[in-house]
């Protein structure tokens, strides 16, 4: 697997496996960082200025200071040169309040930046998906913010996976959909496409984004219960794209990608393909 990854760690590329950072980050100690997964085809990465500037949106919801987006550029630059021969990747970006003392208190140490390239594994044609009980805080101050804190993420899709589901669906404080471990979530009604709003708590996906400004839809309050009534489902990320969903807590849907989904699905594919910076 080392060979396969590429690292680069605060100014230059490392052997993966010799890869560090100081026991002393803030992002290790009390999740104090922000990320982002960027797809990788061709070479290229997709919508980067999208998720670039969606970093610096993170990092001013935790105080860090803001990213300077031309090192994060170079760092990219540097980790795609190094793979080589091309091969579809995923991309990530993790940016941390570097090393500070135990708790919760910030140090005075230069945040930490770090590149990593994986190779993007082949996702299923459709997934399944599961909801949990456990309510995402659309109240709370990390609400939207892509933050490294992922443990509750963790722990929902273990409850997903544990019962065949692959991805978790997550409730709000006010009983609505918010959102996945790792996705949005998009539901047809008939012909109505519908996802909930950002005011759920819900990440500003990229994808997400493209979804709505390329396929159209509405943004919407969704009651956990009218998951019963959707016709389809589907699911976006930057490593998903448009994923159809073809069960939900062991219920089956009719079709799963159904006409809604399958539009979606090509118009995405088509756009996408045409346009690595949307």
């Amino acid at each position: 697997m080392w060979r396969e990854v590429t690292v680069w760690v605060d100014g230059k590329l490392v052997d993966p496996a010799e890869a560090r950072v100081s026991v002393f980050d803030h992002g290790l100690t009390v999740g104090d960082g922000v990320f982002e997964t960027v797809k990788v085809a061709a070479g290229q990465p997709f919508a980067l200025t999208r998720h670039l500037n969606r970093l610096v949106r993170s990092a001013a919801g935790l105080d860090l200071p803001t990213p300077e987006l031309a090192a994060v550029r170079s760092a990219i630059a540097d980790v795609l040169v190094a793979d080589a021969p091309p091969q579809p990747g995923r991309l990530r970006i993790t940016y941390t309040g570097g090393v500070s003392p135990l708790g919760s208190d910030r140090g005075k140490a230069p945040p930490t930046l770090i590149v990593v390239l994986a190779p993007l594994q082949p996702r299923s044609p459709t997934t399944a998906a599961a909801t949990v009980p456990w309510p995402r805080n659309d109240l709370g101050a990390l609400a939207g913010v892509k933050t490294t804190s992922y443990a509750e993420n963790v722990v929902a899709l273990a409850r997903a996976k544990a019962v065949g589901a692959s991805e978790a669906f997550l409730p709000n404080t006010r009983g609505n959909l918010c959102e996945g471990t790792g996705s949005n979530i998009f539901l047809a009604f008939g012909e109505r496409l519908v996802t909930p709003p950002l005011s759920s708590g819900c990440l500003a996906g990229v994808t997400r984004a493209l979804v709505l400004e390329w396929v159209g839809g509405e943004e919407a309050d969704v009651p956990m219960p009218a998951l019963a009534d959707a016709d389809e489902i589907f699911l976006t990320s930057a490593t998903r794209d448009v994923q159809p969903v073809h069960a939900v807590d062991g219920r089956a849907l009719a079709a799963a990608p159904g006409p809604v989904t399958r539009r979606a699905m090509e118009i995405y594919a088509e756009r996408s393909a045409a346009d690595s910076d949307p």
